[in-house]
């Protein structure tokens, strides 16, 4: 007998957002996340995108996190366990201390050895790395600047001299000292491993790297894990931090021309599959943990149940690093195995969360995939035209809303989609709506498409 795979639990943080309750009202009421770029980027760079989707300010030991935490994880780490201890609260799994000093835990009322922890995240904690190069290099060039301004002061005025060296430390933005954990804080495999630590959980424990399919692959990771018998439960999803204080990761993106053309009207800009659209809008981060679990497992428990997962798939292009093949062939060959995998016809899917960039190609590939695949009747929507692209955790936010938006028989709207780019069946108002079998998908740099089929638990 095939063994069922629930929801249980969600946790999110996202732009706009400290929670699950507040991310589903934003969503709701079309709440955008939209601010100017930190000022002080313009030190380092001219901008062409100059509005991002910032996180709300975090009050991490409020959260939980300990002062050794904060010193010891990188802002992924910390964002991945705070979404973890909310799906865990959703999911009912209490929980004990288990070492005070190390603040770590166990988990009341399941096996820690058949709990598995699988997340996604695209750069894990490169943020951390460029601190700690900052630190680095730039620490002997701000005592040669001192030196200099001294020996300005003795020889003579140089006022214009000294005022430039003056603008080029104030620019300076370095931390204090060099991290001594920069190592632990900058391997791929922290955001799992640290969650995994956290809870005492001895299960398969894997972090997926597939830029912004990576939350998706994680979760279809876990599910598969649990459905195949070497999990009964697991912590999944994804986790990205992307704020460097240099914005030299958003400069990454911007230099290649794939973000948001702000315009006269930044709370406008961001518009997937709009024929206005310009780019995708650059998040600062996020993350959304689930609780999956064997179906029996929930039971037993009297847990919540949000969702049923019924199939994953995935598929690779093997076309280039930063582009969708436009033939989108594969993604097609991905969709068809995982309807296949989940026992359903094209015409049972009753909505479709998006990839949904907002860049000019990848929305034009993905109207023509949904349109040829599954027809005008599903739902369709961007949760991304609300929170901008957080990259690796994308993928494990819309799985959150897809299960939402079943759960709760509604779905929120497209924002800023005025003239679509197809005729296909867009939310455009938030209202009542038969969801009962729905598609989640993502598509990544590099190639990596994944899908989960979610349904309506019976």
């Amino acid at each position: 007998m095939t063994r069922r795979v629930v929801i249980t639990g969600i946790g999110i943080i996202a732009p706009g957002a400290k929670d699950t309750a507040a991310f589903w009202d934003n969503c709701l009421a079309g709440r955008a996340a939209v601010s100017p770029i930190p000022p002080h980027w313009r030190h380092y760079a001219e901008f062409t995108s100059t509005i991002w989707a910032p996180l709300p300010v975090l009050d991490y030991p409020a959260l939980g996190l300990s002062r050794v935490e904060l010193m010891q994880l990188d802002a992924s780490s910390m964002l991945a366990l705070c979404a973890a201890q909310q799906a865990l609260d959703s999911a009912r799994i209490g929980r004990a201390v288990k070492n005070e000093k190390k603040n770590t835990f166990a988990l009341e009322g399941i096996n820690p050895e058949r709990t598995a922890v699988y997340c996604g995240s695209g750069i894990g904690g490169l943020t951390s790395l460029i601190a700690a190069q900052a630190n680095h290099v730039v620490s002997p060039l701000a005592k040669a600047f001192s030196l200099v301004q001294q020996q300005l002061a003795l020889d003579g005025t140089h006022a214009p001299a000294r005022t430039v060296l003056a603008d080029a430390e104030e620019s300076i933005r370095m931390p204090p000292r060099f991290n001594p954990f920069i190592v632990s804080m900058t391997m791929p495999n922290a955001i799992s491993a640290n969650v995994g630590i956290k809870y005492s959980l001895f299960g398969p424990n894997t972090t997926v790297c597939c830029a912004c399919s990576a939350g998706t692959v994680a979760i279809g990771n876990a599910f598969t894990a649990v459905r195949a018998g070497l999990a009964d439960c697991a912590l999944c999803g994804g986790a990205e931090f992307l704020g460097d204080d240099f914005g030299g990761i958003f400069r990454g993106f911007d230099i290649a021309h794939t973000l948001v053309n702000p315009g006269n009207d930044p709370d406008c800009a961001n518009r997937p599959f709009d024929k206005r659209r310009s780019g995708f809008l650059f998040a600062e981060g996020g993350a959304a943990i689930l609780v999956v679990e064997e179906l029996s497992h929930a039971r037993n428990r009297g847990a919540p149940i949000v969702a049923e997962i019924t199939a994953f798939a995935e598929s690779f292009d093997g076309h280039n690093i930063m582009m969708m093949d436009p033939s989108a062939v594969h993604i097609r060959r991905m969709l068809g195995t995982l309807l296949k995998n989940a026992g359903l016809d094209l015409s049972d899917i009753d909505y479709v969360n998006s990839h949904g960039t907002g860049t000019t190609a990848n929305d034009e590939i993905e109207a023509r995939v949904i349109l040829d695949c599954f027809g005008k009747k599903p739902l369709v929507n961007s949760t991304k035209s609300l929170i901008g692209h957080t990259i690796g955790a994308g993928g494990a936010i819309e799985a959150a809303v897809t299960a939402l938006s079943i759960k709760n028989k509604t779905t929120h709207a497209c924002k800023n989609l005025d003239e679509p780019i197809a005729d296909l069946n867009f939310v455009r108002h938030v209202e009542t709506f038969p969801i009962k079998k729905a598609v989640s998908q993502s598509f990544a740099f590099g190639g990596h498409n994944a899908g989960l089929v979610l349904e309506e638990y019976e």
